[in-house]
């Protein structure tokens, strides 16, 4: 399993679940849980769906 999730796309990942879990709990909802997916593939660093469209945000580091 490879890395496809670059440093900034983590750093969205993160924000966007922390967003998802602080509203489902400000409206006591069971849709928070949602954050779950977004802060897991962040953690990891892996997400699944990213692979059959073959998207990476990691940036490939360019040999001089």
């Amino acid at each position: 399993m490879t890395c496809n999730v670059g440093k900034t796309d983590r750093i969205i990942r993160v924000i966007v679940g922390v967003a998802i879990a602080a509203l489902g709990f400000y409206f006591k909802s069971w849709w928070g849980l949602l954050a779950v997916i977004p802060l897991f593939t962040a953690a990891i660093g892996h997400c699944g769906l990213y692979v059959p469209l073959k998207i990476s945000t990691v940036k490939k580091k360019q040999t001089e």
